[in-house]
């Protein structure tokens, strides 16, 4: 019966530092990069200068068939009291986040500055926009950057770069770890990849219906 119970211990952290060795090697960089490309990765972007050696950094990008006039007021409009975060309503209000999603263009939410304040959470301490670069960029301290790189006319890269911080606890390092690399990490990368494609789809559908009026105001101009 000893023998057993050694080999199961056994046999459990041989899967324990299976499953650790494959989160730290494979996982981990897949979904802290998710989308983006090398170049993207090594390039500069707007926010940069204001963290400097950041223990929590990802970079997730996506190409949305839109041109970036389509795609900035979805972000002008972001916050918990304005149009959400285009992610999983259902998983922040877990929470407490009382979030909803716009489906539209919110004239009221197309102004942003440099000090306007971002709400995550009704209870929390917003977030504050650092910079932000009209029709290209919005940074917002401390969570990260916004950036719109058009490939051409239609399409368009977004990139989110988070850079953040945390007080390392060097009295429990296995319990930070786990706290900050295996449950922090992998939750903001799932709300923050629904975030792109919630802006994508939005953006898509808000070019799609732009195209079909110029269309229809270029036939009525023709004479059809």
């Amino acid at each position: 019966m000893r023998n057993r119970n050694l080999m199961i211990g056994a046999g459990l952290a041989a899967a324990g530092i299976g499953a650790t060795a494959a989160y730290v090697c494979r996982i981990r960089p897949w979904h802290l990069r998710w989308g983006a490309t090398d170049e993207e990765l090594r390039e500069s972007l707007p926010g940069d200068e204001l963290v400097s050696g950041a223990r929590l950094k990802a970079t997730h990008a996506i190409t949305i068939d839109a041109p970036a006039a389509d795609i900035w007021p979805w972000l002008v409009q972001m916050g918990q009291n304005r149009g959400g975060f285009y992610s999983y309503t259902w998983l922040e209000n877990l929470v407490g986040c009382h979030m909803r999603n716009a489906d539209e263009v919110v004239q009221e939410w197309q102004e942003l500055k440099v000090g306007d304040k971002v709400w995550l959470h009704p209870k929390a301490p917003p977030v504050e926009v650092a910079i932000i670069e009209p029709g290209r960029a919005i940074v917002l301290k401390p969570w990260g950057a916004f950036v719109l790189q058009p490939i051409d006319a239609k399409r368009t890269r977004l990139i989110i770069r988070s850079q953040g911080d945390y007080e390392p606890d060097l009295g429990n390092p296995l319990l930070n770890f786990l706290l900050w690399r295996v449950v922090y990490e992998p939750a903001h990368f799932i709300k923050e990849r629904r975030m792109l494609l919630g802006i994508k789809e939005r953006a898509e559908k808000l070019a799609r219906e732009r195209a079909e009026e110029r269309r229809k105001a270029e036939l009525n101009h023709s004479g059809w």
